[in-house]
């Protein structure tokens, strides 16, 4: 599913494998190193992506997948804790073959080349998520 390599102290390189689901790869790798807390950045190449708009009018989540050949030109997120468990927010910007982008919240993506990550846990910092009422978000718990 990946491969890493500890660069320094709580700061990791990610290889995730061909065809792996990206948010499936980082959540297991955070569970493996049982990171509660931190930041991610990559870049890639991906065939198929969800992304997840939130309607603030209704707070109803909106999912659209694109099915085509991609390269991730930006992957942002952090690492937080819900529930006992890694909770990602992941944010992604991607290249179409015409060289437009489309972007947004990643909900999931599978791997068509490469992914490489740079995770950096925060092993002390406690930062929890709650349901917010107002935004329909699960906000930082701080």
């Amino acid at each position: 599913m990946y491969k890493y390599k500890e660069v320094r102290k709580d700061v990791y390189v990610l290889s995730l494998d061909n065809h792996t689901e990206v948010a499936e790869a980082v959540k297991a790798f955070c569970v493996e190193k049982s990171i509660l807390a931190g930041s991610i950045i990559g870049i890639g190449a991906i065939s198929e992506a969800t992304f997840r708009f939130l309607d603030p009018a209704t707070k109803a989540y909106v999912d659209k997948t694109f099915q085509e050949q991609m390269e991730i030109t930006n992957l942002t997120g952090n690492i937080s804790e819900k529930d006992g468990a890694p909770y990602l927010h992941l944010h992604i910007t991607a290249s179409r073959r015409d060289y437009t982008c489309i972007g947004g919240h990643l909900l999931t993506a599978r791997i068509n080349g490469a992914c490489e990550l740079l995770v950096e846990a925060f092993p002390d910092a406690a930062v929890g998520r709650y349901l917010d009422a107002e935004t329909g978000l699960n906000l930082y718990k701080l």
